[in-house]
């Protein structure tokens, strides 16, 4: 006994077998070099692997789309949204245990799992019954205007943003596959604004010393080091003591972590040496001494709870630790990481610097962000302009003797 289903291309059956659960067989045709068909099959798994058909489906996707695009291309025919994100999640965003460094081309973890949750979560239950061709520009861009999240609030316009972009790189990937001719991305002419909704909070150099006179030594050194330095939180956490040079005065950024994976950082441009003010490297290297991970190979900000294996987890610093000291100083900003990352991106403007400067400290990959029309910076430049916001946030040290 079996059970068919028909799709586009081939068909998927159901086989009882006399020993063993039942398995999924996928059978199609191919067309040799004389026009005769060739009939083909291949086991996908048993019941006990997909259980249901739909799971089976989904398992066969690549192999499908792998046989098409070797079919001649009068054969081929329009395939469905859904297909198309099954394959680009088979090819693009599978995570896989880490080999080593990963392919220049690859995408980031945290890449991966940021258009993974997309696809899931808006662009395939609307989009993902619709053939490849049926998908129209404007239809999209009314969609998006009417975008919800799951607690009934309108998505913010950089979240809209994000969703549009994600599907313009879904249906770039029909093309690269020629399953859709070139210069035929619906998605290319949707119009979707990224302009902020509300201004990013920033602290001034007053509400930032209370913050620091409020925290630990651990977590007035992670803010420190992210106000001077500018780090991204994945970067800033995935620093090991071996990536700091005291002598240098500057860190080495070369990986950052997301949900405790590590991976490669966000851009080439992060992985540019970044200064660090002599204040600052001896805010650093006090914590160096308290810590009890402090061999090179260790986490800078080591979690005490896993035994130094693992770095500290950045959401649940911020929530219990910072935001509460931030509050009891009466700071009533909202605050996050990328406050600090803003904190330093509002004084170095206040401070007059070259904009090259302040794209160089920020390790911004390209002009569209900081407005990249100068020469670039050199080192001293960068380090002097950190160490003006250095010196203008750190409380003042009074020498013994001074009155």
């Amino acid at each position: 006994m079996f059970r068919r289903a028909r799709y586009q291309q081939g068909s998927l059956q159901r086989i009882a077998r006399k020993r063993g659960p039942d398995c999924w067989f996928f059978r199609w045709y191919e067309i040799d070099a004389n026009g005769s068909k060739r009939y083909r099959k291949s086991v996908v798994g048993t019941v006990e692997e997909y259980p249901t058909e739909a799971s089976a489906q989904n398992a066969i996707s690549t192999l499908r789309f792998n046989i098409n695009q070797q079919a001649p291309r009068s054969e081929w025919q329009p395939y469905s949204v859904k297909d198309l994100i099954n394959h680009y999640k088979e090819t693009e965003l599978r995570i896989e245990p880490s080999k080593g460094e990963p392919d220049e081309d690859e995408k980031a973890y945290s890449t991966k799992k940021t258009y993974t949750i997309f696809l899931d979560r808006w662009i395939e239950p609307r989009w993902g019954p619709f053939r490849l061709r049926e998908v129209r520009t404007v239809a999209v861009e009314e969609w998006l205007k009417r975008l919800t999240l799951s607690s009934g609030k309108m998505m913010a316009r950089g979240t809209k943003a994000k969703t549009r972009n994600i599907m313009h790189a879904l249906f770039n990937h029909a093309i690269r596959y020629e399953w859709l001719p070139q210069n035929s991305n619906p998605i290319t002419r949707v119009r979707q604004s990224a302009k902020r909704e509300h201004i990013p909070e920033v602290l001034d150099v007053a509400e930032f010393q209370l913050l620091l006179a409020e925290l630990p030594m651990r977590e007035r050194t992670l803010v420190i080091l992210d106000a001077v330095t500018g780090l991204r939180r994945s970067e800033l956490l995935a620093l090991k003591w071996s990536d700091i040079d005291f002598d240098q005065f500057q860190i080495q950024v070369s990986r950052s972590i997301f949900h405790q994976v590590v991976g490669r950082c966000k851009t080439e441009a992060s992985r540019k040496p970044v200064p660090l003010d002599a204040s600052v490297a001896e805010e650093v290297w006090l914590w160096k001494q308290s810590t009890l991970y402090n061999q090179p190979e260790d986490w800078v900000f080591a979690s005490i709870r896993m035994k130094g294996k693992q770095p500290l987890w950045p959401d649940s610093m911020m929530s219990r630790n910072i935001q509460p000291a931030a509050r009891k100083v009466g700071i009533l900003k909202r605050i996050g990481w990328h406050t600090f990352r803003h904190t330093l991106a509002t004084v170095l403007k206040a401070n007059g610097e070259d904009v090259k400067v302040v794209q160089e400290l920020l390790r911004h990959a390209n002009s569209r962000i900081t407005l990249d029309v100068y020469t670039q910076a050199l080192t001293p430049a960068k380090r002097e302009a950190q160490s003006k916001v250095a010196n203008q946030i750190l409380p003042k040290k009074v020498v013994a003797g001074e009155s």
